[in-house]
């Protein structure tokens, strides 16, 4: 067993140092080095990796199969092309030999570690050369029958079909471009596979609903993966799949409606019929689907139009049952299709010549995609205004009205619809119940609102230009709820039941913000929102921060009314909007922070939901307001208002009671902070140095921590913000060299980053060492970002600087010394005493060649090791 693990990891050694994702398991290829190359020539090296496994228990012979996944994976340069054809008969020979012995194949690991391998063949060798190995048909049969067998065991190891679909999903993508005369046979077995696939989906139904087993339909990920892989091996003899499909739906439907008209309904009879029409739909969708992705005929299209009219005639038969009776698995399945059809064949992807129309006029009258779309709005209508009970219906549905509404050229078609008209006018509760607020519906079904109002919005906007009273009856609804709000405040009020009707109209307001990118249609939410709602918005956050299901919504939807997307906040120069805005924001961030450190230590599981994300979204709402460039900031302090040190200090409260490990572990919270530091340090130096030192230290130990995070948003950030506070650093000294008057009276804040650097030292110094770290022995991806500060603190810490190299050269062999320092001379040649953007390039430029230079250095032979070589130590 050892030995099997030795060469194993052997195997799986990154030889090239390109650190490949290892979640990518299909596109591996080994970087063998080439003083192997006569091992892997010899054929008696696979013989005996096939023989273990034959031979060896299952725990072993797995090990032995996981080494041939990786000899299949073999780089193509290894081998000449005489060599490599001889290479692939010989792992050919082997996949024959165990499938005509597949009794090993009955263990999990064995079998999952042999679909691997099956996928790994076809990565790493092109159908062409696969059809000219010797037993190429029979090896082909065998493996067509294998994953037949495996389809049809639909519970047995469901992950490893992944590999067996990605092979013939890659097999069937290569058919057009196999130039040679041998017969691949695809045709024969492609769709062998579709319809086993389909056939083993439909049997699992009902034995799902008797024995009360997970229904893979549950797993929506997995479904959607595989069905993605199936649509390319499904377009492989179309005509056959197709027939298939047409007469396994024809007969499941007529069932479902003898059912549906029998006196004597039975409800089991009725769910495995509905559980057989979502497989059959989702399939339909899939094959609809799979003309993007493969070469298509008119014939195609034909069929394409006699699978969807079937699926089109489904939704008026499950639509006509309604309010009785509905199926969410066949709901989901129509979404689905409806979305594959929309990419496939409505708005700028469709030929008007198509022929999908053509069957499709004649049984239903839908002659193009406005017909198709009038049927898309229907149907989303109709569920919104049935199902508004079942939230992953309604979810789905407004995705997908969503996606309608995204793609610019459906806009115009879509708003001259009636169902359209008739959602722009009537969308409140009465009509849409998902709208409703009522103890009925949890708190997190209201989610689905801000997706519902930003389509909405979107579709308002096509034809509103400068219409106010447009925008004020479409807001209606809106406005008679925030009256209500506003009445039960100023009452002996009902608490749980404003709170609902808050969260939900801070959901619907953040969906129509999200949707304004016009400066007129910003202003005219703007006025409508200020002041008096706004006010109701903070009177909420006083009452209620302890609950994040109302604080959330609130505080995101003001940190939407902060972004400056598109310019839509450059108000008019006569408008003091801008400074208004930033005002209600700064009163509900401080109200919000105050409130929020008052509840003291909180127990892990309850920091972040309680007190972090809301942190995060404040946080995220200033940088908005500062990078907006909408607020000039030093108006404030001019006219004696204090809502911008408010706002600041508020800041440093909040991030105080925030450890360092939380700021990095919580991905939101540190995507959040760190930009905005950077914000910070650019344009409000003079906040920064005016904070206290152990503040300063605590900013600063994050940058420290921040700069080896693996986000490259956060390292990069941290790098920004750090080469901002060196340069300010490095310009405070230049201008203290000058000696003169008006430079010494300008430069306090200055002295005070100054005193304070020099007091702390090793703060500037480690941080060096982490990016000379990072440069020399990591993995930089974000390579420019590491470089700017870089050289204003080797500027600032020269001497520092000359241990660091001291340190790293005498670490060495001396026969590298010399090497290593000529790298660090080039890195500094030709770069100058300042920090000009020409002499920062010169120095970005420096150190890119003086980061492959020391790789080169370091790995060849005679180096020390350089995980010995921290320079931190």
């Amino acid at each position: 067993m050892q030995l099997l693990k030795l060469v194993l990891n052997c195997l799986n050694f990154d030889f090239i140092g390109n650190s490949a994702d290892e979640s990518a398991d299909d596109l591996c290829t080994v970087q063998i080095p080439t003083n192997w190359r006569t091992i892997f020539l010899e054929p008696e090296t696979l013989d005996l990796f096939f023989d273990l496994y034959h031979s060896l228990p299952p725990m072993l012979s797995q090990l032995s199969l996981s080494c041939l996944v990786q000899f299949a994976s073999t780089r193509r340069s290894l081998f000449s092309n005489p060599e490599r054809a001889k290479y692939l008969g010989n792992l050919i020979k082997g996949v024959k030999q165990v499938l005509e012995n597949p009794q090993g194949l009955s263990d999990p690991g064995n079998y999952h570690e042999f679909c691997r391998f099956l996928a790994r063949l076809k990565t790493n060798y092109q159908l062409g050369e696969l059809v000219m190995v010797k037993d190429y048909p029979e090896v082909i049969q065998l493996i067509a029958n294998f994953t037949i067998t495996s389809l049809q065991h639909w519970e047995f190891a469901p992950n490893s079909v992944h590999y067996l679909l990605t092979l013939w999903q890659r097999m069937v993508a290569s058919v057009p471009f196999v130039k040679t005369a041998e017969p691949h046979l695809l045709d024969t077995y492609a769709p062998e596979i579709t319809k086993a696939y389909i056939t083993s989906r439909l049997e699992c139904v009902p034995v799902v609903i008797r024995d009360g087993l997970e229904d893979p339909l549950d797993d929506t990920a997995t479904v959607f993966q595989q069905l993605e892989q199936l649509c390319t091996v499904s377009r492989c003899e179309y005509e056959k799949t197709c027939t298939f499909l047409v007469q396994l739906f024809d007969q499941n439907a007529q069932n479902y409606q003898k059912l549906l008209h029998s006196s004597s309904r039975n409800p089991l009879e009725i769910t495995v019929q509905e559980g057989h029409l979502a497989w059959l739909v989702y399939f339909v969708g899939t094959f609809v689907g799979g003309r993007l992705t493969y070469t298509s005929t008119d014939e195609h299209d034909a069929m394409d139009g006699e699978l969807s009219c079937r699926v089109f005639q489904l939704i008026s038969l499950m639509d006509a049952q309604l309010p009785q009776s509905s199926n969410e698995k066949v709901e989901l399945a129509i979404l689905w299709f409806l979305d594959q059809f929309r990419k496939t064949y409505v708005g700028d992807q469709l030929q008007h010549t198509s022929k999908v129309y053509a069957r499709m006029s004649e049984v239903l009258g839908i002659t193009d995609d406005n017909h198709v779309l009038e049927t898309f709005m229907t149907k989303i209508v109709t569920n919104l205004k049935y199902r508004g009970r079942c939230e992953p219906v309604i979810s789905r549905t407004l995705q997908f009205l969503n996606d309608l509404s995204a793609t610019y050229s459906l806009l115009k078609k879509l708003v001259k619809i009636e169902a359209v008209k008739f959602m722009l006018q009537n969308h409140t509760n009465k009509h849409f119940p998902f709208l409703g607020v009522s103890d009925n519906y949890s708190l997190s079904d209201l989610r689905c609102r801000t997706v519902f109002y930003t389509a909405l919005t979107r579709l308002l906007m096509v034809d509103l230009g400068e219409d106010e009273d447009e925008f004020e009856n479409f807001m209606l609804p809106l406005t008679v709820s925030f009256e209500s709000v506003t009445q039960i405040f100023n009452s002996s009020f009902e608490q749980e039941e404003a709170k609902r009707m808050l969260i939900g109209l801070a959901r619907d307001l953040r969906g129509i913000a999200f949707a304004l990118n016009t400066k007129t249609s910003y202003t005219m939410l703007f006025d409508w929102m200020y002041p008096a709602y706004i006010s109701v918005l903070q009177r909420a956050i006083e009452l209620w921060y302890r609950e994040p299901a109302c604080t959330t919504p609130i505080l995101k939807l003001m940190a939407e009314f902060m972004q400056n997307r598109s310019q839509r906040l450059n108000f008019d120069v006569s408008s003091p909007n801008g400074i208004l805005l930033f005002r209600e924001a700064s009163k509900m961030i401080c109200t919000y922070g105050n409130q929020i450190l008052s509840l003291g230590t909180l127990s892990k599981d309850q920091v972040y939901p309680l007190k972090l994300k809301g942190i995060s979204i404040c946080y995220s709402a200033l940088k908005s307001a500062l990078c907006g460039n909408y607020v000039s900031f030093g108006v404030f302090k001019l006219y004696g208002d204090n809502h911008f040190d408010n706002v600041l200090q508020a800041f440093v409260k909040m991030l105080l009671s925030v450890s360092h490990s939380d700021l990095l572990q919580y991905r939101k919270l540190s995507q959040s902070y760190y930009p905005l530091l950077e914000c910070l340090t650019q344009d409000h130096m003079s906040f920064i140095t005016s904070l206290e030192p152990r503040v300063l230290i605590y900013i600063l130990t994050s940058i420290s921590e921040g700069l080896t995070a693996v986000d490259t948003i956060v390292s990069s950030s941290c790098c920004a913000s750090l080469d901002y506070i060196v340069t300010y650093l490095f310009k405070h000294l230049a201008k203290e060299g000058k000696k003169t008057l008006r430079c010494r009276e300008i430069s306090q804040d200055g002295q005070r980053l100054l005193y304070f650097m020099q007091r702390n030292p090793e703060v500037l110094q480690q941080m060096m060492s982490i990016l000379m770290n990072t440069i020399i022995f990591e993995d930089c991806r974000n390579q420019w970002s590491v470089s700017r500060p870089l050289l204003g603190l080797i500027l600032l810490n020269e001497k520092y600087f000359s241990e660091l190299r001291a340190t790293l050269i005498t670490s060495q062999p001396d026969s590298k010394r010399e090497v290593l320092d000529q790298c660090f001379r080039n890195l500094m040649e030709g770069v100058e005493q300042n920090l000009l953007v020409k002499n920062r390039d010169r120095f970005t430029q420096n150190m890119s060649v003086f980061r492959r230079d020391m790789a080169e250095a370091l790995r060849s032979e005679g180096a020390s090791d350089p995980s010995n070589l921290d320079m931190m130590s």
